[in-house]
């Protein structure tokens, strides 16, 4: 562990920001702290530019000091003693030490400033985060076991937990956030008092639980803070879809355990992903996709479950509780999607699909398609080896279909033969319904039987139009489409005369 102080040491005697503000903050006779999680991701050799300082110079005072040094600086936090800066790439926030009071009923506190590093420390939200480094002494400051926690890797709070998360009971939400991102496990203590408290997470605004909650979910380990939700109660006041599929299983209506299941699609879900960055939207997608299985459990004469058409009210919840917490309408529509398409592909079979099929299953995925494909794939979680052999290879051959029709008719942008504004001068009728029912039934013909030649596709519009008592239309459309043409080519001009 003193490697690990020296190594935090080390680091600070290089960073020019560091030492150039503990120069800016000494000579003013002020104290200057790097703190929380800046120390806590040094240790663990993940330190970004993103730096967080403490002192015991009020607000006003930091202002003056790192005015005109600083790249640029803002005071949004002030009222909380926080002062904002850039400087060379670096991202900095010092706040001046605090003392402050709860109410016990919001998360807000009565700011006060105070003069003390150790009480400044004991009011943050864990151990882990409540060690400092005195720039200009090099001192490593620990009081509360940090160093400890961190080398045992465990979540532990300053003061007792039942005092920190009624305080803020936020801090709930945020011990499962750090349990999936910093691999991490919570203390007894900890999950007693999340346990014992859940309820009081409803103090919180949604729009906080939700930042909290997808922070947790693009975290390493997803999974892990998910458990400590759902064993602690905290997830029955944040997203009880979840803990409601931990369904009970008999010995005569077996079936799988829905939230376990659920558990191992997001792993695999993610072990999938291609991008650096986490798939805030597929992993929701995943954990969420039965979360309609629960309202559509028949149990079936001689044993036996079905959960028919749980992707439908699985969509339906999905955007019930994801409007809930405050998510963007456009996660919530494809999260929502993604649980409504997850199960299309079983109809696939051994490729007796079409390609109409394929062509509708592409087009009705639309941008999700990618997403969507990685979910059905990480749904597979049998345990029985031909069997899950034989679905990769399904969705092998699926994938490569798409790709061959893509390729042939550009399947990303699947629109009809004619447009909207050829239909209009072909049936002679003007802007309105009548134009959007012909369009989509051209999207359809067009899906069914890919792309047609216009002679093809202008006698398939006639033969509709005549369907809907539109018309007289000829059975070949062929000359009037060549007198529609004719008319175009004709010279404004001349037709006036």
């Amino acid at each position: 562990m003193l490697a690990k102080q020296n190594a935090v040491v080390e680091l600070l005697r290089i960073s020019p920001v560091a030492d150039e503000l503990t120069a800016l903050f000494t000579k003013a006779g002020q104290s200057l702290f790097l703190v929380g999680g800046s120390v806590r991701d040094a240790l663990l050799g993940r330190l970004g530019n993103d730096l967080d300082f403490t002192t015991d110079a009020r607000p006003d005072q930091v202002m003056r000091l790192v005015s005109g040094w600083a790249d640029a600086v803002w005071d949004i936090g002030i009222e909380f003693g926080t002062v904002g800066l850039t400087k060379n790439g670096a991202t900095c926030e010092i706040t001046t030490f605090r003392a402050d009071a709860y109410d016990g009923v919001t998360r807000n506190p009565e700011v006060r400033f105070g003069d003390s590093i150790t009480d400044d420390l004991k009011r943050r939200d864990f151990t882990v985060n409540a060690m400092a480094v005195n720039l200009a002494t090099k001192q490593f400051v620990d009081p509360y076991g940090g160093m400890d926690g961190l080398a045992a890797r465990v979540m532990d709070t300053p003061a007792a937990p039942e005092e920190s998360f009624g305080d803020d009971p936020l801090r709930m939400m945020r011990a499962a956030r750090f349990v999936s991102q910093l691999g991490f496990t919570a203390a007894p203590r900890v999950v007693e008092a999340m346990t014992a408290m859940a309820e009081q997470i409803e103090r919180i605004t949604p729009e906080r639980i939700q930042v909290e909650l997808s922070k947790l979910l693009c975290g390493a380990h997803p999974r892990a803070g998910v458990e400590l939700m759902v064993d602690s109660g905290l997830a029955q006041h944040v997203l009880p879809e979840v803990p409601a599929m931990r369904l009970e299983i008999d010995e005569h209506h077996q079936h799988k355990d829905v939230y376990q299941h659920s558990l191992v699609v997001l792993e695999q879900a993610i072990d999938l992903e291609e991008s650096a960055e986490p798939d805030l939207v597929l992993r929701l997608a995943a954990l969420l996709h039965d979360i309609g299985k629960p309202d559509t459990r028949r149990h079936i004469p001689g044993g036996g479950v079905s959960f028919h058409h749980h992707e439908v009210v699985g969509a339906k919840m999905v955007r019930k509780r994801l409007r809930a917490l405050r998510y963007s309408k456009e996660i919530i529509e494809n999260v929502a999607d993604l649980v409504f398409l997850h199960l299309r592909f079983h109809g696939y079979g051994k490729g007796e699909w079409t390609d109409s099929a394929v062509r509708r299953y592409v087009t009705d995925a639309g941008p999700l398609l990618d997403r969507l494909n990685k979910l059905v794939r990480a749904d597979c979680t049998t345990r029985n080896r031909r069997k899950a052999q034989a679905l990769q290879r399904s969705y092998d051959d699926l994938e490569a279909r798409i790709s061959r029709i893509a390729a042939e008719e550009d399947l990303a942008r699947v629109r009809p033969d004619l447009d909207g504004n050829e239909i209009m001068r072909l049936l002679g009728i003007p802007a309105g319904p009548l134009v959007g029912k012909a369009w989509k039934f051209l999207k359809d013909l067009r899906l069914d039987r890919g792309p047609l030649d216009h002679d093809d596709a202008v006698a398939e519009l006639f033969a509709w139009a005549r369907t809907q008592g539109l018309g007289p239309y000829p059975a070949d459309g062929q000359q009037v489409a060549d007198d529609a043409e004719q008319v175009d080519d004709h010279d404004p001009d001349d037709q006036a005369g």
